[in-house]
């Protein structure tokens, strides 16, 4: 199934702006995070917005993707198809042409079977509250994983027996064999398919492993959480995962993180947004007041004539960089409450205020539905 296009994934056009992406990643994230959002779908939903807005919200990533989209413009012929499956109608195959003249496909040389091969690298979904993701983390996670096998020790032979070299094909793994071409009768070489191209035959399988070499098995690693990851970030952790063949060294495990919404913060790379509620006279008369922070409590000026919407930079309260490049910065959003319920002190305190300010007053007890409706006649 092909991908989707980047833009129409957080339904923005291709001339949205940097903050238009980030807050259709902030909104849609929010949306479809797994843990707030059981739909099913959601999950593979929120994989694709985080790799949308990972793109776009880079500027050579998105330069690179406007002009070239999903595709890879480093992958050469290889990512086409290549020569692959054609067919020349003829009762030959192409393919076998080029294997006959290159040793493979596209000019690829067969691998030695016997030599030493690293092994399968492994991933690992990893979910992390807010907090834990700001501060990192030491943890322990347990993953199923293949190991080389302790009754044969990995060759796959019953104990007592030996490993034997395939005779078909004298332990190189492959067989040759000749074909007839329009260019003349040829020789191909091909997997062993007695030996399925390992190049060895067991005679009796180890009862452990049943020829295999490995088991499966229930395995604790000890993870580091750096400070400061974020959504659909991943750790490398070298050498966890799955063990080499023919004595070559083992794959890597990548712990992807997911991180759970604050109720409060919202984060943007490593800034911090909060929106903070003050009243009326707050705004008015300046005040100073406690501002909660991933690093505690600090203390900020509101100055006299605040409106809603005035933001506030709180220098290096924010994310700690993932990369070690010291902390982000928390951006305080001011939002002035206005009260739903008033006593009538309050009412005709504000009353007086609005007289003062050259303002007119409405007057709820004085002034019937008629009186106003006849002001609005009048054009008063």
């Amino acid at each position: 199934m092909s991908k989707r296009d980047y833009y129409e994934v957080l339904g923005l056009t291709k001339s949205a702006s940097k903050e238009e992406i980030k807050k259709a990643y902030r909104t849609l994230s929010k949306k479809y995070h797994p843990d707030l959002n059981k739909e099913v779908g959601a999950d593979e939903k929120f994989k694709e917005i985080s790799e949308a807005y990972e793109v776009l919200s880079d500027e050579q990533k998105r330069a690179q993707y406007d002009q070239f989209g999903h595709t890879d413009p480093n992958a050469g012929f290889g990512g086409g198809g290549g020569f692959g499956g054609f067919s020349g109608g003829a009762g030959f195959d192409f393919d076998d042409i080029l294997n006959t003249f290159f040793g493979g496909g596209g000019g690829a040389r067969r691998r030695d079977p016997n030599a030493p091969r690293k092994g399968a690298d492994l991933s690992y979904m990893m979910t992390l509250d807010f907090m834990e993701a700001v501060f990192g983390k030491e943890t322990e996670i347990e993953i199923d994983r293949e190991e080389t096998c302790e009754t044969c020790h990995g060759d796959g032979a019953k104990p007592g027996t030996s490993v034997k070299t395939c005779t078909e094909c004298g332990g190189t793994g492959q067989i040759s064999v000749t074909q007839n071409t329009p260019f003349g009768q040829m020789v191909n070489r091909r997997a062993c398919p007695t030996c399925q191209g390992t190049g060895k035959i067991i005679p009796e399988k180890c009862p452990e492993c049943h020829g295999r070499g490995k088991v499966t098995k229930r395995k604790k690693i000890q993870v580091t959480v750096p400070a400061g990851v974020d959504n659909g970030q991943q750790l490398r952790v070298a050498g966890q995962g799955e063990p080499g063949v023919n004595g070559g060294p083992a794959g890597d495990l990548f712990v992807e993180f997911r991180v759970r919404p604050h109720e409060r913060f919202e984060r943007d790379g490593d800034d911090i947004f909060l929106n903070l509620p003050i009243n009326f006279p707050q705004a008015s008369l300046g005040d100073e007041v406690e501002v909660p922070t991933v690093h505690g409590k600090v203390k900020l000026k509101i100055p006299a004539g605040t409106q809603t919407g005035t933001k506030f930079r709180l220098k290096g309260k924010g994310v700690p960089n993932v990369h070690g490049y010291g902390n982000g910065d928390q951006h305080v959003i001011v939002n002035i409450r206005t009260p739903k319920k008033l006593t009538e002190k309050q009412k005709q305190l504000l009353r007086d205020f609005a007289e003062i300010s050259g303002h007119e007053a409405p007057d709820e007890y004085q002034s019937s539905l008629f009186d106003r409706l006849k002001r609005k006649v009048k054009g008063d």
